[in-house]
């Protein structure tokens, strides 16, 4: 799957524009900023990535789904609401990344039975 900026770049690079471009565009935005969102050094805010979204002609939510980062607030607050929620969030972090690969497996599996 594309990171976000992988996906910013590929959209950007269809309509043929240039970072420097892109970046006049959105307003207020260094080609630089755009480079490190591109290069997954640097997020942009959810006000940016509107912007950008409006720019390349596609939605939020589409940009969203390229996002690796875990939706934080989303997780605090269940955890606070669901304490048996916490309590697997704190059990998820001690695992490896392949003991989670494979949960993730059983489930997709159990899924599709």
């Amino acid at each position: 799957m594309k990171t976000l900026g992988q996906h910013i770049r590929e959209l950007r690079e269809h309509q043929d524009l240039s970072l420097r471009e892109f970046a006049k565009k959105i307003g207020d935005l260094s080609a630089a900023f755009v480079s490190d969102v591109e290069l997954g050094r640097r997020f942009p805010s959810d006000k940016v990535l509107a912007k950008m979204a409006h720019v390349l002609g596609v939605t939020v939510e589409e940009l969203k789904s390229h996002d690796p980062r875990p939706p934080v607030e989303e997780f605090k607050q269940r955890a606070a609401t669901d304490p048996s929620f916490g309590f697997a969030l704190r059990r998820i972090n001690e695992l490896t990344n392949e003991q989670i690969n494979d949960l993730v497996r059983k489930v997709d599996q159990k899924k599709k039975q």
